[in-house]
């Protein structure tokens, strides 16, 4: 794309087009929306997206991203801290939101590991999509035995990945990247089950489907 082309309507428009979801259309509405908009609120707005890359950090662990805090001046998040969480239990999503999803339906309290996409039905570099092989790293530093730290040995893997065909792909594709060493170290993959109708995105699922879907995981 040749931003020098274009003006500044276009350049923002294009912008805007890369969130998730929004059409041309969409796009050019944000644009102007923002210029009917005072200069306080654009002033406002500007500084509050420089501010988001100073004050999140990504989690080493889950690839979670969370506020800076003193509290975990480590770079590690309030989840993967947290002793009272279950620890035998890893859930793996797609993305930050399918994780608070997960956290608002109050149906899981162990850990999670963020994959970062899903996996498309045509692709050759797949492991450059998803975090895949920090996966591997992360069941391999899992504990192996009950610890001082009451960190549980990691008993199962929980794949949590949105009803649809890349979803679907994803799935099959991390259960085969993940067989060999999950069976080495006796631990169980299961994925989400019936409460998720097909084409459901998980993000949108409300609390009591991720509860079924959750329950009913096979």
């Amino acid at each position: 794309m040749n931003f020098s082309d274009m003006n500044i309507i276009e350049k923002l428009t294009e912008s805007f087009k890369e969130f998730p979801g929004i059409g041309e259309r969409q796009a050019k509405r944000f644009v102007y929306f923002l210029m009917f908009k005072n200069g306080d609120y654009i002033n406002d707005l500007s500084k509050l997206i420089l501010d988001l890359k100073k004050e999140i950090a990504q989690c080493k662990q889950c690839f979670k991203f969370f506020i800076i805090s003193k509290s975990n001046e480590k770079n590690i998040c309030e989840i993967c801290k947290d002793k009272n969480v279950d620890s035998s239990k890893l859930m793996i999503v797609e993305k930050d939101s399918d994780l608070e999803s997960m956290q608002k339906s109050k149906a899981y309290n162990g850990k999670y590991f963020i994959l970062g996409g899903l996996v498309p039905v045509i692709e050759k570099n797949t492991k450059k999509k998803i975090r895949i092989e920090e996966l591997k790293q992360r069941i391999s530093n899992s504990p192996k035995m009950v610890s001082i730290e009451n960190q549980n040995k990691l008993e199962e893997i929980i794949l949590a990945f949105s009803l649809n065909l890349e979803g679907n792909h994803t799935d099959s594709y991390v259960r085969d990247e993940l067989d060999k060493k999950t069976k080495s170290l006796d631990i169980k993959i299961s994925s989400l089950g019936r409460g998720l109708s097909t084409g459901t995105e998980l993000e949108y699922s409300d609390n009591e489907t991720l509860k079924n879907a959750l329950k009913n995981r096979q």
